[in-house]
């Protein structure tokens, strides 16, 4: 049975430890104001008008929809990476010194974690304001959502855990390589791999496919399409094809007849039965379920990346 003395000295590390992360944490916070790092915010304002003006037919039909999902992940994704992609890498000597002085590497990760989530949370408002003013204006947003009732709510909650995701994802490799240069390296392929694997820009089968669910952006641009009730939307990609056949003289002499009559409405029936995805379903259960992955993965990333960085002391430089 420990001692008095014994117990005394576990409380006192405990507060050692649980004080340490307000330190960091007001350290951080310092370093948002007086070394620029609010630049993230008006950089996500541009990104956030860049994709605005560039999305079409999103929440209106499904092919729209499922590409304004990737768009929408995709700026999730660049404002997570760029948040912290050079968070630790930058102060590898200082943290060195500080963890040999009595630093707990917990402390320094958590207190990133509760920074990171603060930038996410105002990255996630500053996007929900600048798609209401220039997406929802031409093409009407949902009102409800599938969990909370309210669409921007779950919409809002959404683009928070794919940043945060990504955020920690960025977190992780800063802690693992030892310089800006290269974490900047690794960025672009971070970028690439997360386009390639989100299973919207490119056709993906057997392995790859299940490499995919690896990813942020697929189980990102799974949960924008569930919370905007995919399946429920319409389908245009039959109309669109039988549209561009309307060139060739053969269809264009019975495509009038074709728009009048009631094989106009089951070819619109037969794209939307083809479309749907089952992985979409409108219920608050799936929801939860994508929510929890793409927490789980910030978490993971978070814990790897404070793994990595307990080695420091071993860093040769």
């Amino acid at each position: 049975m420990p001692s008095f003395s014994e117990e005394n000295q576990k409380s006192v590390r405990h507060i050692e430890w649980f004080g340490q992360i307000w330190i960091y944490l007001g350290k951080l916070f310092r370093i948002f104001i007086n070394e620029g790092n609010w630049k993230v915010f008006p950089m996500a304002v541009i990104v956030s008008c860049i994709v605005s003006v560039v999305v079409d037919n999103v929440f209106v039909n499904m092919e729209g929809t499922q590409v304004g999902a990737l768009a929408f992940a995709c700026v999730c994704i660049w404002n997570g990476f760029f948040n912290s992609i050079q968070s630790v890498c930058k102060e590898r000597p200082i943290i060195k010194r500080e963890h040999r002085a009595g630093m707990h590497i917990a402390s320094y990760i958590i207190a990133h974690m509760i920074y990171q989530m603060v930038l996410c949370l105002g990255q996630t408002l500053i996007q929900l304001v600048v798609y209401h003013f220039l997406v929802s204006n031409r093409f009407p947003f949902p009102t409800a959502g599938p969990v909370t009732g309210n669409f921007y709510v779950d919409f809002g909650i959404t683009l928070f855990v794919i940043t945060y995701a990504a955020d920690m994802m960025a977190l992780m490799v800063s802690c693992i390589v030892k310089t800006t240069t290269a974490a900047m390296t690794v960025v672009p392929f971070l970028l690439i791999i997360q386009l390639i694997f989100s299973g919207v820009a490119f056709t993906l089968k057997g392995v790859v496919d299940k490499i995919s669910y690896l990813t942020i952006s697929r189980w990102g641009i799974r949960t924008i399409c569930t919370v905007g009730n995919f399946n429920a939307l319409p389908s245009i990609t039959l109309y669109a094809a039988v549209n561009k056949l309307t060139t060739v003289p053969e269809i264009r002499m019975i495509y009038k007849y074709i728009r009048e009559s009631e094989i106009w409405n089951m070819i619109g029936e037969a794209s939307t039965k083809n479309m749907m995805n089952a992985e979409y379903v409108y219920t608050a259960q799936n929801v939860y379920l994508e929510w929890g992955v793409l927490m789980g993965m910030a978490l993971l990333f978070a814990l790897i990346g404070g793994l990595f960085l307990t080695r420091i002391d071993k860093d040769g430089r």
